[in-house]
């Protein structure tokens, strides 16, 4: 009888699931980023050459020295620097952004108003240039140095290399002034009205709502500002898309799956994309990043009522508590970006939240 090993062993270390621990490691990140974020966004805000007493009070109230101290002393301008930052910080915390210099109402408001527009225009650009991006750099490596290869890396060279406000201008010019077949500007047409409002995105406002007449005019002013947007990105992820197929293609568990005959589908979703799919949510994640910052233009050709609109007006006009929340609204959604993106690393390889 072979011998039997009556060492007690030691218990099992029970802890948390390593996908738990990396979720927790990269909260507690992204809490210490957006306290960071408050800061930089205070700092830099309060650099810019200006006044805000100049930019909104009129000449003649720049005159009385009465109006000018109750101006400041209303906005809290004339306490130090540090107080108004710990003044901010704690109405960030509450959840209170300050009052607009320009519209008197809380920022939050305003914001709750006009960041939904953005987010259906850059969700919609987003999700056309993944699908469309993807497709076309799989496309691509699978016919290597064929003409379709050839064809789409032109195309994705012309996508990077056109500027977005250009190609605005010039979609808006044909499609709508020459050749009437898209909507104008806005984000519905005027005599529908809007849905009731309950996510502030008009497209799923109006199924939830089932208003179809509202639901088809909110498709058809998306469409234009969002094809527009998303060219460059369609171009971006072509490129990087084609690259990492090719890269995966070569490696010798590729090899090994086609010299056991499994079907060519089954290749190219189970082992070719999985592995290239890290390169490309990377890519992808910074995009839709890129895509909020680079609404702004867009938006004021196509007269789309978002952030972009409302963070220029406020620049213009040094609104700084309407600029430090847009800094802030922005620096939150590229950290729950950057959130996200870790968190789809960790479930789809492994060896990411082992490390």
């Amino acid at each position: 009888m072979p011998a039997t090993d009556d060492t007690p062993r030691a218990p099992r270390r029970r802890g948390a699931h390593p996908l738990a621990r990396f979720l927790i490691r990269r909260i507690l990140l992204a809490l210490l980023l957006a306290w960071g974020i408050t800061l930089v966004t205070f700092v830099l805000t309060n650099l810019v050459p200006g006044d805000p007493v100049a930019a909104n009070l009129g000449q003649r109230a720049l005159g009385d020295p009465a109006i000018v101290a109750q101006w400041r002393s209303q906005h809290g301008l004339d306490k130090p620097l540090w107080e108004q930052y710990l003044l901010h910080l704690q109405g960030v915390v509450h959840g209170d952004l300050g009052t607009s210099q320009q519209s008197h109402r809380p920022v939050s408001q305003d914001l709750a108003e006009f960041v939904p527009a953005t987010l259906e225009l850059a969700g919609a650009a987003i999700l056309v240039s993944l699908v469309l991006g993807v497709a076309f750099g799989v496309i691509a490596a699978l016919r290597r140095d064929r003409l379709s290869d050839h064809a789409l890396r032109v195309l994705s060279l012309i996508g990077i290399s056109v500027p977005t406000f250009w190609l605005a201008l010039v979609a808006f010019y044909v499609f709508f002034y020459r050749l009437q077949i898209t909507p104008g500007s806005g984000r519905v047409d005027a005599a529908l009205g809007s849905a009731p409002a309950v996510t502030g995105l008009q497209t799923v406002d109006a199924l939830l709502a089932g208003r179809w007449d509202i639901f088809g005019s909110a498709v058809g002013h998306l469409i234009t500002p969002a094809l527009v947007l998303a060219l460059y990105t369609i171009g971006l992820l072509t490129r990087f898309t084609r690259s990492a197929v090719l890269e995966v293609l070569g490696q010798d568990y590729v090899r090994a799956a086609r010299a056991k005959g499994l079907p060519g589908r089954t290749i190219l979703f189970r082992y070719v994309l999985r592995s290239a799919l890290v390169p490309i949510i990377t890519v992808a994640g910074l995009a839709f990043g890129s895509l909020l910052s680079g609404t702004v233009l867009v938006e004021a050709i196509f007269a789309w009522p978002g952030v972009g609109q409302y963070a220029y007006k406020s620049a213009t006009t040094l609104d700084l508590p309407a600029v430090m929340g847009v800094g802030l609204v922005v620096g939150v959604v590229y950290l729950v970006i950057n959130l996200i993106v870790d968190v789809l690393y960790g479930v789809i390889d492994p060896r990411v939240r082992l490390q």
